[in-house]
């Protein structure tokens, strides 16, 4: 879990004045983008004692999931849609999930594998199996191991872990730092970010934009899942421009990240996590989804079944198939399509092709009525993908309507559907 250290602001206005729109993406971020949604996944000594925060004194002896499955993991991911996980590989108790020749706080001392087991190569091997994108989160906070208390001790500790985790378990597509309880510790975060970039150069780190002010990607400021409605991917941290994304993380089990017994109530509806999609993917953002294995090792059954149901409900609105259209229009005129027969739908997704930045400040889908054009839906920005919905309208002819944008917007995708009957295939 995140606590902010810093507000990062996004002020459009301000930006336009220093050229944001100057800035693009690179090819390691467009292709993160594309993924759109991911897992986040805690499991370790919380998981046995029926905890959210460890202290860094739990005996290794209780971590011992007997029928842990890494593949059941990555399958129900999968169904939900996913097309990355992170692992925590070490949560802010210190514990590692691997055999790290840095300390015995890990794997190895607890009787799980009898010793022998290590849960990053099980889960970074399911999820390239599966063909998932796999990462890390490494802590940076540490309530166990006494070399916290010395800085440069402590970074030479966490620069080892760091290399054992980078070259050991193949690509990394995203690094996870969080800042939770860290205010007042000094990191030697250059030295951190050389060690990744040195083994793996395309690596995405991710962190709250006052915890590091030159990660590739950025927390969005809550864990409840949303992402504000104006969405730019440029931030300006004091001066600092740099495109940098929102991620927004959120839990499966309101308000808990590691699972916790006869918690059934706190599994959230279907009808929350599709909101939450529409407010992270349908606002140019990721979507985070937190999971948490039980101590048997398994993701529970119920979990299994949301997070299917799930990705049922968003391919039967939306399809299966990746974003990927080959064309892109670029004009300041509006684009339309046009239905050989009025067509019902109530929504509307549109996407930017952001290797020219991101250019679109305000637009408007509009509905033809047969004498005039009639305002269906209206919003700020676009990035990566904008997903509006409304009123259940039936048209022949619907246009997007670009008002205002930064220089000619190309737009990589504009098309209707229907949420009520599936995707409209014309």
């Amino acid at each position: 879990m995140i606590k902010p250290v810093f507000a990062a602001g996004l002020l459009a206005a301000q930006l336009a004045g220093q050229n944001f729109v100057d800035l693009r993406p690179s090819p390691q971020q467009l292709a993160w983008q594309d993924l759109e949604i991911g897992v986040l996944i805690h499991f370790g000594p919380n998981s046995f004692m029926d905890r959210e925060w460890g202290d860094g004194k739990a005996d290794p002896q209780v971590f011992n999931p007997k029928q842990l499955d890494a593949r059941q993991w990555i399958a129900a991911a999968k169904s939900a849609g996913a097309r990355y996980v992170v692992l925590v590989a070490k949560h802010h108790d210190g514990f590692c999930l691997w055999p790290t020749a840095q300390t015995d706080y890990s794997v190895k001392a607890s009787p799980w594998r009898n010793g022998h087991g290590d849960l990053v190569r099980e889960v970074a091997d399911a999820a390239h199996a599966q063909g998932l994108r796999f990462g890390i989160y490494l802590s940076p906070w540490d309530r166990h191991d006494p070399r916290y208390r010395n800085n440069s001790e402590y970074d030479n500790y966490y620069r080892q872990e760091l290399t054992e985790l980078v070259t050991r378990y193949g690509e990394i597509t995203e690094f996870w730092l969080d800042g939770a309880g860290s205010e007042g510790h000094v990191y030697d975060f250059d030295s951190y970010v050389k060690t990744l970039r040195t083994y793996q150069p395309n690596a995405l780190i991710f962190a709250d934009v006052g915890f590091l002010q030159y990660g590739d990607i950025r927390w969005v400021g809550n864990e409840s899942g949303f992402a504000p409605e104006e969405n730019w991917n440029v931030v300006d941290r004091l001066g600092y421009l740099r495109w940098r994304p929102a991620e927004a993380d959120t839990p499966l089990r309101t308000d808990h990240w590691f699972w916790h017994p006869n918690d059934e109530k706190s599994l959230k509806p279907l009808a929350e996590l599709l909101d939450t999609y529409h407010k992270t993917v349908g606002r140019g953002a990721q979507f985070m989804l937190g999971l948490a294995p039980d101590n048997r090792g398994l993701l529970p059954e119920s979990d299994v079944a949301r997070l299917a149901e799930f990705g049922a409900a968003i391919r039967r609105i939306y399809g299966d198939t990746p974003d990927t259209p080959d064309e892109t229009w670029s004009s300041t005129a509006s684009l339309e399509i046009a239905k050989a027969k009025p067509t019902a739908f109530d929504r509307a997704v549109i996407m930017e092709r952001l290797t020219g930045g991101q250019r679109v400040a305000r637009y408007a889908v509009e509905a033809w009525e047969g004498a005039r054009w009639r305002g269906i839906s209206s919003g700020t920005t676009i990035g990566h993908k904008k997903i509006d919905i409304f009123p259940r309208t039936t048209a022949s002819r619907v246009r997007l309507r670009i008002i205002e944008s930064f220089g000619a917007p190309q737009i990589r995708k504009f098309q209707i559907y229907d949420g009520t009957h599936g995707l409209d295939r014309e």
